[in-house]
């Protein structure tokens, strides 16, 4: 697909749409949903609304939201291909990207990077300094293979941290897997053929699952294995034990996402990378003395 801006429909229809588009994997993720909350409190001080969308992956999506004309899009997604990313600058649409991978070779985009992969790293430092030394990663569920590669921050950041702390990474992950029954199917093989004292899930669903397969096996948490997870999310609080999780700056990134969007639309720069880092919440699962919350 190729794609140019239409300047003559833009004048014509006036100074702008003040309408921002949130381009998601599933918006049924909480941590989306609370990045939406914080974009739209922002834009709303600038006169604008966001809108939440998932990613179809498709040409079709891309054509129809370029002919809505939206004023910029924020972009947190694995699976959405380079070249539609592309075709959203190239009809001249301001793109703040979600860093949850690498994109080494797109340009003329703004670009935030959330703390995945530093997040991480510091998972597997923690991990490795209460003594275990069998940390597995354990992949998101994907009905669409969209699974882990070294792309992807988090894995990446998993697979290096290992490597500095001179612990295997090769085969110390669970991943494609279309939906849970696989997941908990993999984990429990695993278990019965490898020694594994510690799980870094992808995010707090998988890392819930694992607990769940840890439990079922008659380990204990932590004490035979620990659990951390990503996002932060309120299954953390409710699951036993409660969840150790990486909880991203995310007032600060909607802000940022959104003022980069203003600037690039105000004065056709591309902002500076920013840099945000995350934060571990630790609980029950990798410290039994944790307080509750």
């Amino acid at each position: 697909m190729h794609y140019t801006p239409n300047n003559i429909a833009r004048a014509l229809k006036g100074k702008n749409s003040q309408h921002i588009i949130f381009i998601v994997d599933s918006t049924t993720n909480e941590r989306f949903g609370r990045l939406m909350g914080e974009m739209d409190k922002v834009a709303y001080q600038k006169g604008s609304v966001v809108s939440l969308c998932a990613n179809r992956n498709d040409p079709e999506f891309v054509r129809q939201v370029i002919a809505r004309r939206f004023d910029g899009i924020v972009i947190s997604s694995i699976s959405i291909p380079d070249e539609y990313i592309r075709n959203f600058v190239d009809a001249g649409i301001p793109v703040t990207l979600l860093l949850s991978k690498e994109y080494p070779k797109l340009e003329g985009v703004a670009k935030i990077d959330t703390g995945l992969y530093q997040g991480a790293r510091e998972c597997v430092r923690y991990l490795y300094g209460q003594g275990r030394r069998h940390i597995v990663y354990m992949d998101r569920v994907s009905a669409h293979d969209h699974f882990s590669d070294m792309t992807d921050n988090r894995y990446r950041g998993f697979v290096h941290e290992m490597e500095a702390c001179g612990l295997l990474a090769e085969g110390q992950i669970i991943t494609g897997c279309k939906n849970e029954e696989q997941a908990r199917g993999k984990l429990a093989e695993y278990l019965r053929t490898h020694p594994v004292d510690a799980i870094l899930g992808r995010n707090d669903y998988t890392a819930c699952l694992a607990i769940k397969e840890l439990l079922r096996a008659g380990r204990r948490i932590p004490e035979d294995a620990a659990v951390i997870g990503y996002d932060n999310s309120s299954v953390c609080r409710l699951i036993t034990p409660t969840l150790t999780s990486m909880k991203m700056q995310e007032e600060e990134i909607a802000r940022a996402a959104v003022e980069m969007l203003y600037q690039m639309q105000t004065t056709s720069e591309v902002p500076k990378t920013r840099h945000f880092e995350a934060q571990m919440v630790v609980r029950r699962s990798t410290d039994p003395t944790a307080p509750e919350d």
